[in-house]
């Protein structure tokens, strides 16, 4: 399938979607949205795709935000429907049942932050900035930001990047735990790409089933999350990929995977 704004490159079980609007800094318009959506839609559903990598094209920017030009027209109605369709994205991305990897150099703000939050991994190049600056423009994030980031570094530091709008850097990033590495700009892509495959060597219904538990039960109070843990559990021991893992560590083997 073909894009106008997003790129997509399959290999050896690794995709790479790739916002691809350099001279817009890779904001988020409404076409770009759609794209997205298709895009993760169709390597979600494909059989040799393991891991799946998100990133910007360009030096300047991973996503820069949305639209301005958009915004700036809307009204209630066309407020609700400009916020839907974004987390309507968002949620896509969060619910693919590959792992999802954001790979965020420069500027990763307003939309383009709320489309890092909804990966599963964040890692940042040293000189990405990232931040939800909507109050500046008299909005407030409309694509998930005010409920993804706050579970994932708690209300605090969330509310301040929120309610002042300023952007943080990637070291503020990864000690708040919203990057899981930071690295050299250069070495960024190649090191997420390594973060991948690593997760490609694994038993792929094990990690699409964890990723499930964690997901499912991230929002349900503990006990139900543990049932939803316990179901899980008892799917991947009834299949011939569990029996192969546990063998070949037995028989001091790697083991051999089926997609």
């Amino acid at each position: 399938m073909d894009f106008d704004s997003v790129g997509v490159h399959i290999e050896s079980g690794l995709a790479v979607i790739t916002v691809n609007r350099p001279t817009k800094l890779n904001a988020l318009d409404n076409e770009t949205i759609s794209e997205l959506f298709e895009a993760f839609t169709m390597v979600s559903a494909d059989a040799d795709v393991g891991v799946i990598i998100l990133t910007g094209a360009g030096e300047k920017a991973f996503v820069a935000g949305a639209d301005v030009s958009v915004l700036a027209e809307q009204g209630v109605l066309d407020g609700r429907t400009n916020s839907a369709h974004g987390q309507m994205l968002m949620h896509e991305i969060e619910q693919s049942p590959k792992p999802v990897l954001a790979a965020i150099h420069g500027y990763a703000l307003g939309g383009g932050l709320e489309l890092a939050l909804a990966c599963d991994l964040r890692f940042a190049s040293t000189k990405a900035r990232l931040g939800l600056p909507e109050v500046s423009l008299g909005l407030i994030p409309g694509y998930g930001g005010t409920q993804r980031l706050p579970r994932l570094i708690g209300i605090g530091p969330a509310l301040q990047m929120i309610l002042t709008g300023d952007p943080i850097d990637a070291d503020t990033a990864l000690r708040l735990g919203l990057v899981n590495a930071v690295f050299e700009p250069a070495e960024l892509l190649d090191e997420v790409t390594a973060v991948a495959r690593k997760i490609l060597s694994r038993g792929p219904q094990a990690v699409t089933l964890a990723k499930a538990a964690v997901r499912r039960g991230a929002d349900v109070p503990l006990a139900e999350g543990l049932r939803i843990e316990t179901d899980l559990f008892g799917i991947i021991s009834a299949t011939e990929e569990m029996r192969e893992g546990t063998r070949a560590f037995l028989e001091k083997r790697d083991p051999s995977w089926r997609r």
